[in-house]
């Protein structure tokens, strides 16, 4: 069961959001075309589904190892130097990831302490405010396990994991 949570939980999220986004935007349009009347809620559940299928997304990308990068220079490395550059773009967005989580977290804690809620859905900012610690909180969960495994490769001698490729 943890395997299958390790291997699946953001895509599993990500499905949710993205459901939620195109059917509430699709019953939104509808609505729109055939009554001439819209509400404000369904643009704030296709706005706050829409942040957290981003952050989400990023940590599963870091998870694929699908994010974006420059790999011109890897191509042209040794397997021990190209897991060493893997292991330094971790670290370094690692502390990227846990500035982002204490800056983010100082956010919220200021929006429960004011009690700000959402204009349409008069719900409590912090469920909203909750994607960004959210999503660099699994990014660093997922940078742990991508350190782990280079870490490993690097002893080994071996070519580190470079995700799917999408285009050659």
């Amino acid at each position: 069961m943890l395997k299958t949570l390790d291997e699946n939980a953001e895509r599993w999220a990500l499905l949710v959001f993205y459901t939620m986004l195109v059917a509430t935007m699709a019953i939104e349009v509808l609505r729109r075309e055939l009554f001439a009347y819209s509400s404000i809620w369904g643009e704030e559940v296709v706005r706050y589904a829409f942040i957290y299928l981003v952050w989400i997304g990023a940590a599963a990308a870091v998870h694929e190892r699908a994010h974006i990068r420059i790999d011109i220079l890897l191509h042209h490395v040794p397997a021990r130097v190209k897991a060493m550059l893997f292991i330094f773009g971790d670290l370094l967005m690692m502390a990227i990831a846990i500035l982002a989580v204490f800056w983010s977290a100082e956010t919220v804690a200021v929006s429960a302490k004011f009690g700000s809620v959402s204009h349409g859905l008069r719900v409590s900012m912090v469920w909203f405010l909750l994607a960004v610690p959210i999503g660099f909180g699994l990014m660093i969960i997922r940078l742990v396990q991508s350190l782990v495994r280079d870490v490993a490769d690097f002893r080994a001698g071996r070519d580190p994991y470079e995700g799917e490729r999408l285009f050659d």
